[in-house]
């Protein structure tokens, strides 16, 4: 991947072009290849989702779009322009992500974890902070009521004094989005939310994505529940073996039977998608 200057966000996307444009992406470690040649676009107010068997590449995939790997092959863009890989730029320009194991600071409270995913969104410097003049406390200011705006959002504004560790696990999964929103994306990516989630939390997760998206935030998301994403998503792909075999609607992702064969345990060249070795 090109390294580039970050970018701010734009108002708008140019025309015509995707929000994230995502052209031949591919990560391999050593001999193994976790992903291969991915092309992957999302639009401005899309839910998209990725699904896949464990093992299929879609977290590393993930990881490829937010900086925390640089990949083999392929370019990542976002509003036209081809991201740096490095994490704190990709937020910068405006994506956000939640992560597949819960990541949050245990020993803070709900609303100090939300407030660090304000950072990227302050301009005070280090003298500021330290004289903590008029500026400073301007800016504090604008963060703490942004933060609570977003645990309001969330629900979770009763219990922004507690400590993140004290929360069910359904309100840790939503700390983490919020704090992830705190970020002001234009794009939010959504690794397994509902993972671990009884079907009560599962819907309140449905519903909050859908809550995200009628903000103007396009929503990339990896989920193992097929009912979730079917009921949120726009189009679906598939990955198999770090490979897209299928992207479509739920009607067209359900009746493909490389889909099918994929969640039964077939190998991959048994159901007709051509191996690397092949190639």
């Amino acid at each position: 991947m090109t390294s580039t200057t970050a970018v701010p966000p734009q108002d708008t996307p140019p025309q015509n072009v995707p929000l994230l444009d995502v052209r031949g992406v591919t990560m391999r470690f050593g001999g193994l290849t976790a992903v291969n040649n991915v092309d992957l676009t999302v639009g401005q107010g899309e839910i998209i989702g990725l699904i896949g068997p464990n093992g299929a590449g879609k977290t590393t995939f993930f990881n490829c779009l937010t900086g925390l790997y640089v990949p083999t092959e392929g370019t990542v863009s976002f509003q036209g322009t081809v991201l740096p890989p490095k994490p704190h730029l990709v937020t910068q320009a405006g994506i956000a992500r939640t992560f597949q194991n819960i990541r949050l600071f245990a020993n803070m409270t709900v609303l100090e974890n939300v407030l660090v995913g304000r950072h990227t969104r302050t301009r005070e410097g280090l003298l500021s902070a330290v004289l903590r003049g008029p500026g400073y406390r301007r800016a504090e200011a604008e963060s703490r009521d942004r933060a609570m705006e977003l645990l309001e959002f969330t629900g979770l504004a009763a219990k922004a004094d507690h400590l993140s560790r004290n929360l069910p696990y359904g309100e840790q999964r939503k700390l983490e989005i919020a704090r992830a929103l705190a970020s002001d994306p234009e794009l939010l990516l959504l690794d397994e939310p509902t993972a671990g989630m009884n079907p009560q939390e599962t819907r309140a997760a449905e519903e909050l994505v859908f809550a995200i998206r009628d903000k103007g935030v396009a929503v990339l998301v990896i989920e193992h529940d097929m009912r979730f994403i079917f009921n949120l998503c726009d189009r679906t792909a598939v990955l198999v073996q770090g490979r897209k075999i299928v992207e479509g609607d739920r009607e067209t992702v359900q009746n493909d039977e490389r889909v099918i064969t994929a969640y039964l345990g077939a190998p991959l060249e048994e159901t007709g998608t051509t191996t690397e070795a092949e190639q």
